[in-house]
């Protein structure tokens, strides 16, 4: 008797999303026999998007798409129906939505004197451009686990280019050298057009409300099972590691043990960007966590152990001073703010990208979505993202550390950079910060075993999905990332004869790197 193929997938972000669905279409499984545990009471991951007009909409963060680049999140979702409109799908939807509000920043970069900075040129000298190549062009052997510093010169990182690219990708100088030549190249052609945008992408409303919960609501017709407030703490493994044959969790303050028969399948989210966040309010800065208070990374962590197979989490998430920054998201209830951010920047919400307070301390950016930006969201309110990657230094304007900052001191030090009167625009603002630990630890130096494949060597029936593993010339903080990885591991253990859509070469076209070329030496 030919038993049907059960899938469990540990963790309800993107990539396990992705998977269950590919399973679906691709690969042939029933959704009846898909079951997604959730250690949270809602699914989507790093995928966010919370709160109310009356205490306020929380966004951890915010990531910008692209139609050139990102081949198999789209492949997905021209799949996936639109809960708005009937008889489209979300890509259909997305596309449609950015025909109408198209992206071309006019503020790019803001200066101590709040003039908007000239970036046509990216303020390269001609050592930075010889590195850039030298760098670009090496092996990823050969940058190891060395760190963008090590061979880029400190002028570089003063460069207009290089204030754009940071704050758009949230790199810091430390980071991965080998993480930023992937960027060079995957992203080669937004270099030439970085200083307005224009290659970004948007969804209709926050990515929770435009791809988590379409994606959620077209798994669960197809019967799939999402399981919340259950955390997996184990999984059990055959002598060889090759077979997973047992699940431990804890559901509703219960242990249980369910069995994995041979044929079945597990993917498993290990690590996760979000891990640990903690949220402030007007009043308060948030709390300091890590994973120690959240047991995010425990699982990867003990399955690791002994297996260097399943990767190196060590790499990632020991040095917390390295891969964090804060984030903060503001509901306003009149639009003083939005219409003097609209006159001063030249451009109406939705259009206009990150404006980079370049000279902040904080390395402060804040960007206006085209309102609503929540499904739901009131008439009359509106809601703006911003972020600092420099949290532990001593703002401008309000003298602690954005770390030990409420809502109400970012606002202020926002409008400090702006020379905006704060009563005037933030009168009815709730602030709400957002502390990320480990929001860019898949970016820190590390060696090119520290990842597991996809589906990792001699691997029956257990694959990891996320940001940490490896995928050869893809991009890590990305969906992008997520989906490819989900779409890799369901194609080979599922043996499923359809080629995962390839990372389209835009570094190899003679167009795009004539482009570059141009842009680096205006």
């Amino acid at each position: 008797m030919n038993h049907p193929v059960k899938a469990y997938l540990v963790g309800g972000g993107i990539g396990s999303l992705a998977a269950a669905a590919f399973m679906i279409r691709d690969g042939g499984v029933a959704g009846g026999d898909i079951t997604i545990f959730e250690a949270m009471p809602l699914a989507g991951g790093s995928l966010d998007g919370g709160g109310n007009p009356d205490s306020g909409y929380t966004l951890r963060g915010g990531r910008m798409l692209t139609t050139d680049n990102y081949e198999c999140t789209w492949d997905l979702f021209k799949s996936i129906p639109s809960l708005e409109h009937p008889g489209r799908t979300v890509y259909e939807e997305t596309i449609a939505f950015n025909e109408l509000h198209k992206s071309h920043s006019r503020a790019r970069l803001v200066d101590r004197n709040r003039f908007k900075v000239d970036v046509t040129s990216m303020g390269f000298s001609m050592l930075d451009r010889i590195e850039l190549v030298k760098l670009e062009e090496a092996d990823e052997k050969d940058l190891g686990d060395s760190a963008i510093t090590d061979w880029l010169s400190p002028e570089f990182f003063e460069t207009k280019f290089w204030y754009m690219w940071a704050t758009t990708f949230a790199f810091q100088p430390w980071h991965s050298a080998v993480e930023f030549k992937r960027y060079l190249r995957r992203f080669m052609m937004e270099f030439s057009r970085i200083e307005t945008l224009a290659g970004v992408k948007r969804t209709v409303y926050n990515q929770y409300d435009s791809l988590v919960r379409p994606l959620q609501h077209w798994l669960q017709q197809q019967g799939v099972q999402v399981v919340f407030d259950c955390r997996v703490d184990d999984l059990t493994l055959s002598e060889d590691a090759s077979t997973v044959t047992a699940i431990h969790c804890v559901r509703e303050g219960a242990a249980q043990v369910i069995a994995v028969r041979p044929q079945d399948l597990v993917f498993f989210q290990n690590g996760s960007m979000t891990d640990a966040s903690s949220f402030g309010s007007m009043h308060g800065a948030p709390p300091r966590l890590d994973k120690r208070d959240s047991q995010g990374w425990a699982l990867w962590e003990k399955l690791a152990q002994g297996r260097p197979q399943f990767g190196n989490p060590a790499a990632f998430n020991s040095s917390i001073p390295e891969s964090w920054w804060e984030s903060f998201t503001v509901t306003l209830k009149d639009t003083a703010f939005f219409d003097r951010m609209e006159r001063f920047t030249g451009n109406v919400a939705g259009t206009g990208g990150l404006v980079t307070f370049k000279d902040s301390n904080w390395f402060m950016s804040v960007v206006l979505a085209h309102q609503p930006h929540f499904a739901g969201q009131p008439e009359g309110v509106q809601v703006f993202w911003g972020y600092g990657l420099h949290p532990d230094r001593v703002g401008n304007f309000v003298a602690k550390p954005m770390a030990e900052c409420t809502g109400e001191e970012i606002l202020r030090e926002l409008c400090g950079h702006l020379n905006f009167d704060y009563e005037e625009v933030m009168s009815n603002a709730n602030c709400i910060p957002c502390r990320m630990p480990y929001i860019t630890s898949m970016f820190m130096p590390r060696q090119h075993s520290d990842r597991p494949l996809p589906v990792p060597a001699g691997s029956r029936n257990l694959a990891f999905v996320s940001q940490f593993v490896e995928v050869p010339e893809d991009v890590v903080f990305t969906v992008e990332y997520s989906v490819r990885a989900a779409q890799m591991a369901v194609y080979q253990l599922l043996n499923v004869q359809r080629e995962v859509p390839p990372v389209t070469a835009h570094d190899e076209s003679l167009k795009v790197k004539f482009d570059a070329v141009l842009k680096a030496f205006k």
